[in-house]
């Protein structure tokens, strides 16, 4: 092939006069095409057509789009198609970013295609070809010794040219063991690796500034650093806190949130090396910025870490690979622990940055359990009230110096109702579906509707009992406030749920009402917090809601101010180890028990878990192809829990889906996901049974 000049007899193309093969990831979500196809390169295109750009390509009588990955001598071919087109000669795909997806996809048992789609951004056009064209510009320049590097690029947002790199002043993790010696070697150009208990969530000292003078210190290696956090509202915290320790246009952010042409922008920035420090949501943690030296994650048991498309790929195991790919630093910050980071750090893998405790209580709030022995004593009444007499009388004391934050478990006015008389939930008599209350938009009337098909119901009748009056089984955001609003009429309620959050609320008196993971920040701290419906986050059946339920604790207690300011934190919830953990502030106590049940009980992150759903004979069907070793732990298949219960009935599609657990040893994992992604691509090309969807490591699995 290498020899020959025309790629076709019939078609005449001329091609390329050196490495005239071309090989392609084609866009395909098929799992059986999941691997690399050799095409020529016209003549026309061989300038272009080099490792990296994307492509327009004939498979199978269709033209789809992919990206070149290589350029070779010869293929395995005798006849090959030529490429169809190159969109922009901008190389787009680099080495470390392809070999990360190949990584990604082999943990995963997913495909290639589908991380990429993740990892390169959509094109804009009209920036490709300005950045064609200046490069184009500045390499004419560079001939004759009359370059400017720092021309502008046109259409491109004006950004101020990076400043020389600063120290990042005094240390920001002062009284965290191995702090010092961490930033010491990130500076020095190491690449040690860290998981990091933060204390405060507001204020100098809190954790987006935490991560920010950790990226200043490794530029001062001249390395750059990527920061990945799960949301747009803490991405805003961590801009106004790189904007302040780091030289101004030396970092970019990387979110869809801020539309298609300045991510795009941005990401064109990053890879042509203009800036080396990123930050941004789950997307960000495949900017391909040069000379990485940091990675760092907040959060990570965040579930809006995971990527909701296949193969849900995890933020932290995506930069842990890339750590390995490109030999960065590591750091996993959050003002708890999820047992994953625990296993980094009880494997000797990564050290841990924890406060020592006077530093920790001097800097902290006062916690107060309702649960335990004082508390019941004084307040006999208080397991059963959901704003028990001393979660009031803290509101209402902390009033007179701050905002207060309420945090609640559920938006809506009454999410879930029964029938006051037998407790029997109230449902829909159209669809079944359960009944809540809200209040229509623009009235103040309370509607009951259903919440699957949004019926109104203006006459329940409970079935069982006859009983026409209903209750609420759960109360929602908008309903505490009204009532706090009743309770402290002089008040001003702030709501911070739904489609309502707020990221920042004023330094005044004022009760802020907040869902779990919607809390605003206070620039001074809030006065106090009350955690309410403990016990209904608690009671979720899931093996992480213990686990959960604490990070979403420590998350609205740090924004609380010291014990030393006068803040306190009251949880209203019953007597766990759980509560036991935020009295103490003792979340790393809290990881190494939970990790330790969880190795003698052979439960993930001590083992990895892989899901197979689909239908009963189909997930049975792939279970027995696989061939597992005899160290694979097999639970399943069995129906999965909210879909329709088995039995027969007039619509075959609507069989219940069933699921399939694999429990496998970290050792013998490679050889466990190859298996299932080779049976998905041999299933796809032979056509056998239904899909079947392979998840591994889900948090929300189990």
């Amino acid at each position: 092939m290498g020899r020959e000049r025309v790629a076709d007899p019939h078609s005449g193309v001329e091609l390329a006069p050196s490495l005239p093969v071309a090989q392609v990831a084609i866009d395909s979500p098929l799992p059986h095409l999941d691997r690399f196809f050799d095409y020529s390169v016209p003549k026309s295109l061989d300038a272009d057509a080099q490792p990296g750009v994307r492509v327009r390509v004939k498979f199978s009588g269709q033209d789809l789009n992919g990206f070149l990955v290589a350029r070779a001598a010869t293929s395995e071919s005798e006849r090959l198609v030529p490429l169809l087109r190159v969109y922009s000669a901008v190389q787009v795909l680099t080495p470390q970013v392809l070999e990360l997806a190949h990584r990604l996809a082999a943990r995963y048992s997913g495909t290639v295609a589908d991380v990429l789609r993740v990892a390169v951004p959509p094109r804009v056009a009209s920036l490709e070809k300005a950045y064609v064209l200046t490069a184009r510009e500045r390499g004419a320049a560079g001939a004759r010794g009359t370059a400017d590097p720092g021309a502008p690029v046109p259409g491109r947002v004006a950004v101020p040219e990076p400043e020389p790199a600063a120290h990042p002043g005094p240390s920001l993790f002062t009284g965290h063991s191995h702090a010092e010696e961490f930033l010491a070697e990130l500076a020095m150009g190491a690449s040690p690796k860290a998981v990091l208990q933060s204390l405060s969530g507001y204020g100098p000292h809190s954790w987006h500034h935490q991560l920010a003078q950790a990226a200043a210190y490794c530029q001062l290696s001249g390395r750059g650093a990527i920061a990945v956090v799960p949301d747009l509202r803490d991405l805003e915290l961590l801009d106004a806190a790189f904007a302040a320790v780091l030289p101004g246009g030396s970092y970019v952010r990387l979110t869809a949130d801020d539309g298609p042409t300045l991510r795009y922008d941005n990401f064109l920035r990053i890879l042509h090396g203009d800036v080396r420090i990123v930050i941004g949501t789950r997307s960000a943690a495949y900017a391909p910025v040069q000379d990485l030296g940091l990675v760092c994650c907040w959060d990570d048991g965040n579930e809006l870490h995971i990527e909701r498309r296949a193969p849900y790929q995890h933020s932290r195991d995506v930069l842990l690979l890339r750590s390995e790919v490109e030999n960065a630093a590591v750091l996993m910050a959050g003002h708890s622990r999820s047992i994953e980071s625990q296993r980094l750090v009880a494997t000797g893998w990564a050290q841990s940055l924890v406060a020592v405790r006077s530093v920790a209580r001097t800097a902290t709030a006062r916690v107060i359990s309702t649960s335990d022995s004082y508390e019941q004593e004084h307040d006999p009444l208080a397991s059963l009230a959901r704003l028990p007499h001393r979660a009031w009388e803290t509101a209402r004391a902390a009033l007179a110096s701050g905002p207060v934050l309420v945090q609640v478990a559920r938006t809506g006015y009454a999410p879930a109702l029964a029938c006051q008389r037998c407790r029997d939930v109230a449902r829909c008599t159209e669809c079944t579906g359960p009944l809540m209350q809200g209040r229509a938009e623009g009235s103040a009337a309370v509607l009951t509707t259903c919440r699957w098909c949004g019926r109104a119901e203006t006459s329940f009748s409970c079935p069982t009992c006859g009983n026409r009056t209903l209750r609420a089984l759960a109360v929602g955001a908008s309903r505490t406030a009204e009532e706090l609003g009743r309770a402290f009429p002089s008040a001003t309620v702030i709501s911070s749920s739904g489609d309502h959050i707020k990221t920042v609320v004023p330094d005044r008196p004022a009760i802020v009402v907040a869902t779990v993971g919607a809390e605003p920040v206070a620039p001074r701290g809030y006065a106090a917090a009350l955690l309410l419906d403990g016990d209904s986050l608690l009671r979720r059946e899931s093996l992480r809601s213990g686990e959960d339920t604490l990070r979403r604790w420590m998350n609205a207690a740090a924004l609380v101010r010291p014990a030393r300011d006068g803040g306190v934190v009251v949880v209203t919830a019953e007597d766990s180890v759980e509560v036991q953990a935020l009295v103490r502030w003792d979340p790393t106590g809290y990881a190494e028990r939970e990790f330790g049940l969880r190795h003698e009980l052979g439960l993930p992150p001590a083992v990895r878990v892989a899901s197979l759903t689909g239908a009963e004979r189909d997930v049975a069907a792939f279970t027995a192809a696989l061939e597992l070793p005899e160290a694979v732990r097999v639970i399943g298949p069995a129906p999965l829990a909210g879909t329709r219960p088995p039995g027969p009935g007039p619509d075959p599609d609507g069989a219940p889906d069933y699921r399939a657990l694999l429990f496998f040893p970290y050792g013998i994992a490679g050889t466990v996901t190859a298996a299932m992604r080779s049976l998905k691509a041999s299933n796809a090309a032979r056509r056998v049974g239904s899909p079947v969807q392979v998840r591994c490591d889900g948090v929300d699995v189990i």
